[in-house]
């Protein structure tokens, strides 16, 4: 079992920056794929991002210029910095994760999720 606990989040001024962290623990080895999910008010949860242990990665086209995904091996944590943060950059940010790499492929799509097995409980981002 792999647990996730996403840490970062908070109320931010347009324009302005954020990094988000998801702590890996349990049977984090077991993981090749991690990504960053959105979900706002009225919305559907969307795939912003997403990090292969093999290091490629994958952004939704509306985020690419502004988030980065990264992941500190050392500590176990995966990184979303976000930039020139927009009001529509609101909601609860999950981090999720799966052993398998191909997940890598799924991210932006709009049934994404389903190829990841693990789910954090996420953090708010509010943006005014």
């Amino acid at each position: 079992h792999v647990q996730l606990v996403e840490s970062g989040g908070g109320s931010v001024d347009a324009g302005g920056s954020l990094r988000l962290s998801c702590a890996a623990s349990g049977y984090s080895s077991i993981v090749n794929c991690m990504g960053w999910y959105r979900q706002g008010i009225g919305e559907e949860r969307e795939g912003v991002a997403g990090l292969t242990s093999d290091g490629r990665t994958a952004y939704a086209a509306s985020v690419k210029d502004r988030f980065t995904i990264s992941y500190d091996k050392t500590k176990n944590i995966l990184y979303l910095s976000i930039s020139s943060l927009q009001p529509s950059d609101t909601g609860m940010y999950y981090c999720a994760a799966t052993p398998g790499m191909g997940a890598i492929n799924h991210v932006s799509e709009s049934a994404g999720e389903r190829y990841f097995q693990y789910w954090g409980q996420g953090t708010q981002v509010t943006v005014s």
